[in-house]
């Protein structure tokens, strides 16, 4: 596996909380990485914290390829982005960065196609060649013919289906998917998140998702399990 993305002995902590308490873990390219826990474990600050979202109190977040704010070459191809400026670090998740949530988080008033479109948008890609490219999304994705619809008509699933090719529009380095079956019935979240690790894999993106679904975490390469923001148990399956 070559890693893309690793933390290293990060460490949150909320007033009397330890959400964190010395967390390593790292996820390569084409690997799927679930992490489970119960509430309060620590796996969505633990989430939050790889993808950017949480700044962690100790440890570092390193990117391969990243650069330093200065521009400098990171040593061994490695930089951190746990201390880059807030503008620069939402460059990086818009560029670097797919999320997939529980909700799908879609714009209501915006078609499928513009939804899936809007993150090379709002990288200044313009709108009818933002629109190619995403619409190219539909027909493997198993949408084609639902480009013009909105979110209010489309299915549950479909609309998960969407908030992934919106992830995977601008070719991202890793993919986040938090409780991205929540919502669904076990049918549809089997469909969805075999879709999601195939994808993901074929494109190379390393997929890190939280679930409390042990069905739902099966279908990943790696699972971690979280307790008092401690990894206290890691499967690793081997491909048949």
């Amino acid at each position: 596996m070559s890693a893309v993305l690793a933390g290293v002995g990060l460490t949150k902590t909320y007033g009397s909380t330890t959400a964190l308490a010395g967390v390593d873990v790292e996820v390569g390219a084409g690997d799927s990485l679930a992490i489970m826990g119960p509430s309060g474990s620590g796996k969505s600050t633990l989430l939050h914290t790889l993808a950017g979202i949480i700044r962690p109190d100790g440890g570092q977040v390193l990117l391969r390829g990243e650069r330093s704010e200065m521009g400098v070459p990171p040593a061994e191809g490695w930089g951190r982005i746990d201390d880059l400026g807030e503008n620069r670090l939402s460059a990086l998740r818009r560029k670097r960065f797919g999320f997939v949530f529980q909700s799908g988080q879609l714009l209501p008033e915006l078609p499928a196609e513009e939804n899936v479109a809007l993150p090379l948008m709002l990288e200044g890609v313009p709108r009818a060649q933002a629109v190619e490219r995403a619409r190219r999304w539909f027909a493997p994705l198993g949408l084609d013919g639902l480009e013009r619809r909105r979110p209010g008509q489309l299915s549950g699933g479909q609309a998960q289906r969407v908030a992934i090719a919106r992830a995977l529009a601008v070719a991202p380095d890793v993919v986040f998917a938090d409780e991205p079956t929540g919502a669904l019935d076990q049918a549809t979240s089997t469909e969805v998140v075999r879709l999601l690790t195939s994808v993901t894999r074929e494109q190379g993106a390393a997929l890190v998702m939280v679930t409390h679904d042990a069905d739902v975490a099966a279908h990943c390469d790696r699972i971690l399990q979280v307790r008092d923001g401690r990894i206290t148990n890691y499967t690793q399956f081997t491909a048949s």
